[in-house]
């Protein structure tokens, strides 16, 4: 294993829905261990501490559902700048903070990405698809839209345009199980890659994940994972504000991330929308150190037993 630089970008946005929490999630991550997690597989860590958005300007959205819009471009601007610096510095791991960060972390890394001449994948773990945007939110909630924003979708008017949108073929989804008919009709379009949970029960979930790697691995790729709480079935990870039943368990989630770092392809991750509000006794933001560490390299046989009693 080549050891990496992790950059820890701490990026406590709120802005992004309307339940109020995610921005204490860096503070829960760097609390549960994730800088000594990293180290302890030879990796060297930076932690940059928190970011903060852009000041804020006025902002209005033609539908009237949309809210934090204004705070939601100011995180945009300034997270696209750090994940592009980060990207170029070492392996940047965003500790969100909910799934609007991804407009800019996204953003960021794939203009790093087209800089280094480097086609950009994005693999979303996630039980949304968050193809949304500004003018087709119903509930008005931003953290639904970062897909069709650095895909390149238009709709985003105030927003710094990307700068290297990813095409929506380069794009996996795994983990789906709330998908409104419209969002699913624009994925179906842009030829994103979906694989909704029954697809993962009928036919397991490392055979497309295999395939996606080896279209990330033919073109020499940069691999961008965003990992949200909701991914993860609510009975192993309850600390999220959009619970969906019937997520992935504990063993399929490790074993993507296992499959991952033996592809050698992942070069920036989020992790996004926990909410520790919400936890029980840390048990959330433990699991997604854990699976980080999976990804970085920690094998079945060298995770500890924990005791809660």
């Amino acid at each position: 294993m080549t050891p990496k630089t992790c950059i820890l970008l701490g990026a406590p946005v709120d802005s992004g829905k309307r339940r109020p929490g995610c921005l204490m999630g860096p503070a829960a991550y760097r609390t549960a261990g994730i800088a000594g997690a990293i180290a302890a597989l030879g990796h060297g860590v930076e932690d940059r501490g928190d970011l903060a958005p852009a000041p804020p300007r006025p902002a209005q959205s033609a539908n009237p559902a949309v809210h934090g819009l204004g705070e939601t471009i100011a995180w945009t601007e300034n997270l696209t700048a750090a994940a592009r610096d980060a990207a170029a510095a070492g392996f940047p791991i965003f500790l969100g903070g909910d799934h609007s960060l991804s407009l800019g972390t996204v953003a960021g890394v794939a203009a790093h990405a087209a800089a280094e001449d480097r086609p950009q994948y994005v693999l979303w773990l996630d039980a949304h698809p968050d193809f949304h945007t500004p003018l087709t939110t119903a509930s008005g909630n931003l953290h639904g839209t970062p897909v069709a924003y650095f895909t390149g979708q238009p709709g985003f008017h105030g927003f710094p345009p990307p700068a290297a949108p990813v095409p929506g073929e380069r794009v996996c989804m795994m983990g789906l199980r709330s998908v409104d008919p419209a969002e699913h009709a624009g994925l179906l379009e842009h030829g994103i890659g979906i694989h909704d949970m029954r697809a993962i029960d009928e036919h397991g979930i490392a055979a497309p994940l295999r395939a996606f790697l080896a279209q990330v691995a033919a073109s020499n790729g940069c691999l961008h994972v965003s990992l949200d709480v909701d991914f993860l079935d609510p009975g192993i990870a309850p600390a999220v504000g959009t619970t969906v039943p019937g997520g992935a368990t504990f063993r399929e989630a490790h074993l993507v991330m296992e499959l991952l770092h033996d592809s050698g392809l992942v070069t920036s991750l989020d992790l996004v929308e926990l909410n520790p509000f919400l936890d029980e006794r840390g048990r959330t933001a433990t699991l997604m150190v854990e699976l980080t560490a999976s990804l970085l390299g920690r094998k079945v046989f060298d995770r500890p037993t924990r005791s809660f009693a």
